[in-house]
């Protein structure tokens, strides 16, 4: 497992797109997107010297064991959060992109793990101290409240997609979440690059990968989607996508 480094002593390096990344801009970016702008330089610095910055490249994981409660950061790339239970059992909990804000449970009955999709930067911030510093800055508690709201909308849906949805519906309701996140519109339609594999999507699912296969050949062959390469998808009906995940009307 990669160590965590602190994000004043990590070099510079290129980031996804090729881009060059000073040390200091992981965190810039992680204040961007959670810390108000009016925030003092000496309360930006504290909040500065609690983050620590890895760098993961493709399949590797970043074990948290032991180290409390983390709030992570994807600077760039995409992750996976996998809990794991005994008997080297693991379940993938959720997906993250660039620009998301999301927690590492401390070890309870299970461990967890983040692993990356593809080559990525993560920042880590020990959440107990994170929240302590933070108590007195009511734009930063605000912005950790919506995003944990968020992320409960998020399992909720996993939740009843797991528990009472066909695997058709599954699909559907996954490739929505994916629409909602990572979707680029071209010509009226929205395309997904898709940085997990079948097998993780299976796995998030609850399916087999055949299952997954087949689930997304029949949404094809239907006009739904289209399909380009390994990871390539393109939503042609999103409506006709939303009416086959189960959604109650009445509630979109």
């Amino acid at each position: 497992m990669p160590a965590l480094i602190w994000v004043k002593e990590a070099p510079a390096y290129r980031g996804e797109g090729g881009f060059m990344i000073t040390p200091a801009e992981p965190f810039q970016r992680f204040a961007n997107r959670i810390l108000p702008a009016n925030l003092s330089d000496t309360v930006y610095f504290r909040f500065q010297a609690l983050a620590r910055a890895s760098r993961l490249a493709k399949a590797h994981s970043l074990d948290f064991a032991g180290a409390g409660q983390q709030i992570v950061f994807v600077v760039d790339g995409a992750t996976k959060l996998v809990a794991h239970a005994s008997e080297s059992r693991d379940q993938i909990v959720a997906f993250q992109f660039a620009g998301e804000v999301f927690t590492v449970p401390g070890p309870d009955n299970y461990s967890y793990s983040v692993s990356a999709l593809k080559d990525c930067d993560i920042l880590a911030v020990d959440s107990a101290e994170f929240l302590r510093l933070a108590s007195s800055e009511a734009g930063v508690l605000h912005h950790l409240l919506e995003n944990t709201t968020l992320s409960l909308r998020r399992c909720r849906e996993k939740t009843i997609a797991l528990g009472r949805k066909t695997a058709g519906e599954r699909i559907a309701v996954f490739l929505v979440g994916m629409a909602e996140r990572i979707g680029v519109e071209q010509d009226g339609r929205l395309v997904l690059e898709l940085p997990m594999s079948r097998r993780d999507i299976s796995d998030s699912l609850g399916l087999t990968i055949e299952t997954v296969s087949r689930q997304l050949s029949k949404l094809r062959d239907d006009g739904v989607i289209e399909t380009v390469g390994r990871s390539g998808v393109i939503l042609n009906a999103l409506e006709s996508l939303r009416d086959r995940a189960g959604f109650l009307r009445e509630a979109a």
